[in-house]
Formats: C-alpha cells, structure tokens, sequence
C-alpha cells in the first residue's frame, strides 16, 4: 500500500487525490480523449454523485490508471483496459471512477472479487503499516443492478493529524468493472451511504454504455 497517497486524497495528512494538481477543470460530464479504452458513457456525472453544496467537476475522462496509485488498490487494478475519472467540488470532498475492460466474464468477476477483498483489507492494512494511527471500516452491503455491486467504508486517521473517511463502490457488467472512490474529511459518521449506494447503482447502469 502506498501511505502517502493515502494521505494526500483528502490534504489532511496527505491526500489520495491528486485532482488538486490538474491545471484543467471542465464541467461535470465533459468528453472523454479518443484513447479513452471506455466510452464516455460508462461514467459517472457529477450530478449523479452524493450531493454537495458547491456541486461537482468532472476532469474529463483518461485511459489508463491515475497518475498516483489508487489507495487500497494499488496491487489490484490493472492499466491495460482501464480508463478514469476525477470529480472535484470547492471543498476537501472529491470522487474517482475506474472503469476496466476485462479480456471476458471470468476475468471481470475476478478482478471485481480482488477489489472488493483489497476494499475489505484496507483500513487493517493501513493500520499495519502507520503504527499509533486509528482506522475502521464497515460493509455496507451489495447494490442491485447490472452483476451486482458492493459498497465499503474506511476511515483512517494519523496521530496529530485530520481524519478522513473513504467509501468505495465495487461493481460489475459483464465484461465491464468498476471501482467509486468517494472521500472527504470526516469520519464513517460522515459518510453519505444511501447517497453513495445510489450512485453505484447508477454506475452500474453506465456500464453497459
């Protein structure tokens, strides 16, 4: 696992978006590069993230991984067939969408099953590795839609430092996966699961785009 990264996302310790360093924000559903390796279509808008006062801005969607490794995943998501895209609101609350092409079905439900392991593991393996820290994590339950989703908390917190809490959506069409990164200063109480649960499932319905 990455630490620093994990840190960087939310600026409290380190944040794990890297959105504060693109130069270039565009609004929420703006067209994706032609070597995207997934359709526009297969994403999120920001309207379809939890709700927040300042509203969302997509960055447009990118093939491949994120410059910066994706915390919790960094072992689990592959390059090849991926695309992404970050959402940024004024405030500390930012969201990533991976979307991966698998090579066929079988390769799809494994890589949705490891994600959703690493999702699992996340606030345990963070602790390990940032002793004196405080983490926890909860399972939120499946979603329904397309092969189903899976929604998890994780909320980390470094001693003498901010408190930030992550919620993941993990899901699958077919030969199409997906992982939602949502995160914010906060803590799991913080958390808007419902929201969230609702834009996987939403998310699910984009992937067959």
């Amino acid at each position: 696992m990455n630490v620093p990264s994990f840190g960087r996302r939310h600026a409290v310790a380190a944040s794990l978006a890297a959105a504060c360093a693109l130069a270039v924000a565009s609004p929420a559903g703006a067209q994706a590069p032609q070597s995207a390796a997934v359709p526009p279509g297969a994403f999120l808008t920001g309207d379809e993230l939890p709700e927040h006062p300042s509203g969302w801005w997509a960055f447009g969607v990118e093939a491949g991984l994120p410059e910066n490794p994706v915390s919790c995943f960094e072992d689990e998501l592959p390059a090849e067939g991926a695309s992404h895209q970050r959402y940024r609101t004024d405030l500390d609350t930012e969201a990533l969408q991976v979307v991966v092409e698998a090579e066929d079905e079988a390769s799809a439900a494994a890589l949705a099953d490891a994600l959703e392991e690493a999702a699992a593991a996340c606030a345990a393996d963070w602790l390990r590795e940032n002793p004196g820290s405080t983490a926890a994590w909860d399972d939120y339950g499946t979603v329904e839609g397309a092969d189903g989703g899976h929604v998890f908390g994780v909320y980390v917190a470094p001693p003498q430092a901010g408190m930030s809490v992550s919620l993941f959506g993990v899901g699958r069409d077919g030969t199409r996966v997906t992982l939602v990164d949502w995160g914010q200063m906060g803590t799991l109480q913080d958390a808007p699961v419902e929201e969230f649960a609702g834009t996987l499932g939403s998310a699910l319905g984009r992937l067959g785009s």
